[in-house]
């Protein structure tokens, strides 16, 4: 799994392309709103006006904007050239000064100056990452002390199953990693995309372990039976912004969310 890195970043530079221009990121609806966040984003957020954050893993930036939008200072990372590429530009766009930096999370301290108020992370990222330990311990190096991280994810229990959800695939958690050939993308099932990805399943202890290992606190955990973003399939919506697995409505976690303080500086 040497070359995950590379392997991904093929992956994401060709998803950016299609993201980026497709009805599901509405970049046009969103130049109007600057406000992507979904409401479980913002409940986990609060008022952070005048706050220093870090989005790691931002993909092509409408997250990032929209907490500047709500009054902080933002740096956001991403691994992907085409991702960052198109961040800047929507950035121009939206009158906003987000600093967007190109990089591996892995990265992230040596790339990023000073210490941030929150390092923000949501939906779709622990999974590319192989090593939860090294992942916390980039969290708590990037934050001051009382810093907080804020963590809203995909439910590992979702990553179980098979495209379709007919039958579990893989385990709930592992520490090996998983090569798949992808076709399409979530936006888009027929994009001409065809290529391999690596990924891993973290099951929720190996994430707060991790968090817990480095010192950090961990002040707030919650289950959500829905997701706010209709990235699987089949699914059914059950209010605004809410989805759920067809024929497994109310019968699954799908996301999960984390705040975690760094109480000890050491």
């Amino acid at each position: 799994m040497k070359d995950y890195i590379e392997t991904n970043k093929a992956l994401w530079n060709a998803r950016t392309e299609v993201h980026f221009d497709s009805s599901f990121y509405d970049n046009e609806g969103f130049l109007e709103t600057l406000d992507s966040l979904t409401e479980i984003e913002k409940d986990l957020l609060g008022d952070i006006k005048g706050k220093r954050i870090i989005h790691l893993q931002c993909h092509f930036g409408q997250d990032s904007i929209s907490l500047a939008q709500m009054g902080a200072s933002v740096t956001a990372l991403d691994f992907s050239d085409n991702a960052i590429k198109r961040a800047i530009e929507l950035n121009k766009r939206a009158g906003t000064d987000v600093e967007f930096i190109l990089g591996d999370v892995f990265k992230a301290r040596e790339l990023c100056k000073g210490d941030f108020d929150l390092v923000f992370t949501s939906f779709g990222v622990l999974g590319w990452l192989p090593d939860m330990d090294a992942w916390a311990g980039v969290v708590k190096s990037l934050l001051k002390p009382d810093g907080k991280l804020v963590l809203a994810e995909f439910h590992p229990v979702v990553w179980m199953f098979s495209d379709d959800f007919t039958h579990v695939q893989y385990p709930y958690s592992s520490p090996e990693g998983f090569r798949e050939q992808l076709e399409g993308t979530y936006t888009d099932q027929n994009a001409p995309i065809t290529l391999e990805s690596v990924f891993w399943n973290h099951g929720l202890a190996n994430v707060m372990q991790a968090l817990l290992k480095k010192s950090m606190v961990i002040n707030d955990f919650q289950e959500y039976n829905y997701s706010p973003h209709n990235s699987f399939q089949p699914t059914v919506q059950t209010g605004h912004r809410r989805f759920m697995i067809k024929g497994m409505e109310e019968k699954l976690p799908m996301v999960y969310s984390i705040i975690a303080e760094n109480t000890n500086n050491s």
